[in-house]
């Protein structure tokens, strides 16, 4: 696939949708943070990705959450290895990325604008949770009012990870 800028609000599920790209593609997923990775970071990644690409012939996909965050110089060091292909290029901002992503990367990427999250897909997505005794709830006895759902998914305006902290704090402080 070619690199990919996910841009949109919080907790919509930008790195979830990276994780998946990547698990589909059968792909090993690196996740930097542009808040706090350096150069040094990203060219140890990318070392990385080219050993995992010539010892075991498994493409890497490269995750720079807060993209908007790394600088210019940052960014530039990306270049050369996507355009080589020792990685592939997922990167997630919360801000316009014409505006904060320089032009060349810009230029090697499909920006795709997630929206906030329904409220009937977060009413779902608590259902969801609360039957879920693998990765959510459901081995907790948990009984919630349909309005109390509807209620929380209101109060997180769109935000799947505000409404599941949310629901997690009203399930662990109520009797």
């Amino acid at each position: 696939f070619t690199s990919l800028i996910f841009y949109g609000p919080p907790g919509v599920g930008k790195t979830s949708l990276a994780q998946l790209i990547a698990q589909s593609t059968s792909t090993r997923f690196v996740n930097l943070s542009g808040v706090e990775s350096n150069v040094a970071e990203i060219r140890q990644a990318v070392e990385g990705a080219a050993l995992f690409l010539r010892t075991r012939n498994q493409a890497t996909t490269l995750f720079v959450d807060e993209i908007h965050r790394f600088n210019k110089a940052q960014q530039d060091v990306l270049l050369p290895h996507i355009e080589r292909g020792t990685v592939r290029f997922i990167g997630a901002t919360t801000h316009n990325p014409f505006f904060y992503i320089n032009s060349p990367l810009i230029s090697r990427s499909q920006v795709f604008q997630l929206e906030p999250l329904a409220n009937e897909d977060l009413v779902q997505l608590v259902e969801r949770t609360l039957a879920d005794a693998e990765r959510g709830l459901g081995k907790t006895p948990i009984r919630m009012a349909p309005e109390a759902a509807r209620h929380l998914a209101k109060c997180a305006d769109g935000d799947a990870r505000k409404l599941l902290s949310s629901l997690e704090l009203g399930v662990l402080t109520t009797p």
